[in-house]
């Protein structure tokens, strides 16, 4: 069983993910009470994190992004728009990509251009008006339940959207990448959209920047043989660029 303060930490890192959260569902989670996790989050509101609402809490300042269009991650950015610049640079005019939702994948919608007959998959809603307005790309957005933190669509039924499509591509994000733990993410709720994301693509890029190695979140959607491509910054250190050479994890370092 976590500790409480790996276990508070946990649920703060899922509203920040997600928006919001029940007790009734984190109490399941975590095998724990439900008056435990009411003081959890009561400890969570005293931190500035979330508002308690009847039945759970949502993330303070719920949707102050959503008018802006804008993820809260926003940390790193010259790092992932380096990455973004290495990811442009591989697709191809007539080709079906997928574009996960996070700010990496953000910038890399805000550098396709000029190309012809691209098919663009993607389950964020501003990637989605980023790209809408380009004749030369065909948009399609999953449906799913919108998570206001990240500006996504998420769920089994985003996930549902891909069956018997295909892709060439896909450019996944991620919370952290461990040899050990694999990808993971702060949120259950999204590993079925992006294992969906990666059965329908011919090849998997993931998009990082390099904080996010030797980094573990709460839900793992599997080991990095998932991947088959890194794209990550000229910040990775020397061990961890050791480490993909010696699993065997082709890597791709965008220059800063």
């Amino acid at each position: 069983m976590l500790l409480a303060a790996q276990r508070k930490e946990k649920i703060a890192a899922m509203i920040r993910e997600d928006g919001h959260a029940k007790v009734a569902a984190l109490s399941k989670l975590f095998n724990v009470t439900e008056v435990t996790i009411r003081q959890d989050l009561e400890k969570l509101e005293d931190e500035g994190i979330c508002q308690r609402v009847h039945g759970g809490a949502i993330l303070a300042g719920a949707g102050a992004n959503v008018g802006e269009l804008k993820t809260l991650n926003q940390d790193n950015l010259a790092a992932k728009r380096a990455i973004a610049r290495q990811a442009v640079a591989l697709i191809r005019d007539g080709e079906t990509i997928i574009l996960d939702s996070g700010s990496t994948t953000t910038e890399i919608a805000r550098l396709i251009t000029g190309y012809s007959n691209l098919t663009v998959i993607t389950n964020a809603i501003n990637i989605a008006m980023i790209l809408g307005k380009d004749p030369g790309i065909n948009l399609n957005v999953t449906g799913g339940e919108f998570k206001s933190p990240t500006l996504s669509l998420t769920g089994p039924k985003a996930a549902e959207y891909f069956n018997g499509l295909h892709a060439d591509k896909v450019f996944l994000a991620t919370a952290g990448i461990s040899v050990t733990s694999g990808l993971t993410y702060p949120s259950m709720s999204d590993l079925v959209v992006k294992q969906a994301m990666i059965d329908v693509s011919d090849h998997v890029y993931l998009v990082a920047d390099s904080t996010k190695v030797g980094r573990s979140s709460f839900a793992t959607l599997g080991q990095l043989t998932l991947v088959d491509t890194i794209i990550t910054d000229s910040n990775l250190s020397d061990a961890d660029r050791e480490l993909f050479r010696r699993y065997n994890l082709p890597c791709i370092i965008a220059p800063l």
